[in-house]
């Protein structure tokens, strides 16, 4: 099982200080890696911070707070990170907002945030992160996006587009980035149980509905994502270039 082994690299994860991102954090972090957490809140990001050094070890969890969506806090985000911390040798762009709204009811500055937030962010870092690993020819980036990548649903135009967004800007890290020895490849979660989703899963016609839609007749959980996010971070996944690796109880392959 040494290809999956992620010891002494390090790990940078967008939107990390809480949720998905977070557990995905402590994934890694359990794999071997030494994680930068990310996010704007300094109180939440610092507290998170000291939960997984006190799991891991102080040498092994570190924190750098700046804004995904702002280019140039991006790049000195990520210089801090590779002269303060090491080189990145994984990124998981994670950060992400929802906004649920009818269409025709959606203010252009709320699409604005949406798409910014949830594609512009994996652009800008991912471009940023690049850089230093075509110098070093090897490199892993996960994008998270979402069942949305393929399917829509009503009031949540932005997401959508954002997340379809993120499928394609994968496949374009890929065709530009392969041949440097970075992977870029995508995890697309399903409908999972989070703070983000907690209004949903308390309502009960949503949530019944999501239990009989999807095969695995359950919601996910941010653990269901961390053995398919150590994988496409580790050697394991060397000739995974591109994909999108749907983690949603079988939803999207059944009518």
């Amino acid at each position: 099982m040494n290809g999956f082994d992620l010891t002494g690299r390090v790990a940078l994860v967008t939107g990390s200080s809480r949720g998905i991102g977070n557990v995905l954090a402590d994934g890694l972090a359990a794999a071997g890696a030494t994680v930068v957490l990310n996010g704007l809140d300094p109180a939440r990001l610092a507290r998170a911070r000291a939960e997984l050094a006190d799991k891991y070890g102080e040498d092994h969890v570190d924190a750098v707070g700046f804004d995904v969506t702002d280019p140039d806090a991006v790049a000195a985000g990520v210089a801090e990170v590779e002269s303060r911390i090491g080189p990145v040798r994984i990124l998981v762009n994670n950060a992400g907002v929802q906004h649920r709204v009818p269409m025709l009811d959606l203010a252009p500055e709320d699409w604005d945030r949406v798409v910014r937030t949830d594609l512009t962010s994996a652009f800008l870092v991912g471009r940023e992160v690049a850089r230093h690993m075509i110098d070093r020819g090897t490199g892993k980036i996960v994008n998270i996006c979402s069942v949305q990548s393929e399917l829509a649903r009503p009031t949540i135009a932005a997401y959508t587009a954002a997340k379809g967004g993120l499928r394609n800007l994968t496949r374009a890290m890929t065709a530009e980035w392969a041949r440097h020895g970075i992977q870029a490849n995508a995890l697309a979660p399903g409908y999972i149980h989070t703070e983000m989703t907690q209004n949903l899963v308390d309502d009960d016609a949503f949530h019944s509905w999501v239990v009989g839609r999807t095969p695995a007749a359950r919601w996910g959980t941010p653990a269901d994502l961390v053995g398919p996010a150590v994988w496409l971070a580790s050697d394991g996944s060397d000739y995974v270039n591109g994909q999108v690796i749907y983690v949603d109880g079988g939803m999207t392959v059944v009518v």
